[in-house]
């Protein structure tokens, strides 16, 4: 084998290797991966009494939900905007039924979430959720939310 097909055979082996996605694309094994679902803190305010979670599933994993907002029904709103970055999640749903929602908020942890054995009562998330109904807002809160990466 030549240098130049060893150097090849290395760049394919090495190129093959997975490692986390950090938030701005670049792999690193100490990068930003927050891909899990996230769930309020204690009882959510009675106006978001039908919202369940937050899922982030930028992969498209099996073991996540779907990557969107989730409400106890069981449905889910797509993201019509999402961004994702060590410092910052905002986000704004499709509309179902004349309801969307919008997110304002920060991440309080860095890391690969899913490595980091963080239990569903330690926030990690926290900001503003607004509620809009056939685009007017009718409610906003300043939650906390807690993590969980899949089954």
């Amino acid at each position: 084998m030549t240098h130049l097909s060893k150097l090849i055979a290395l760049v394919v082996i090495l190129s093959s290797i997975a490692l986390p996605i950090t938030a701005k694309g670049q792999k690193g094994s100490r990068g930003f991966d927050p891909d899990g679902s996230f769930w309020i803190i204690g009882d959510p305010p009675n106006d978001f009494s039908d919202f369940s979670g937050i899922n982030l599933n930028a992969k498209g994993l099996r073991r996540l939900p779907s990557a969107g907002v989730e409400l106890n029904t069981g449905k889910r709103l797509r993201f019509k905007t999402l961004s994702v970055s060590r410092a910052k999640l905002t986000f704004t749903t499709v509309t179902l039924a004349g309801v969307s929602y919008s997110f304002v908020g920060r991440f309080l942890k860095g890391g690969v979430y899913a490595a980091t054995g963080l239990d569903e009562e330690t926030p990690v998330l926290e900001g503003v959720l607004t509620k809009l109904k056939n685009g007017q807002k009718v409610a906003d809160a300043q939650l906390k939310f807690g993590y969980f990466g899949g089954t």
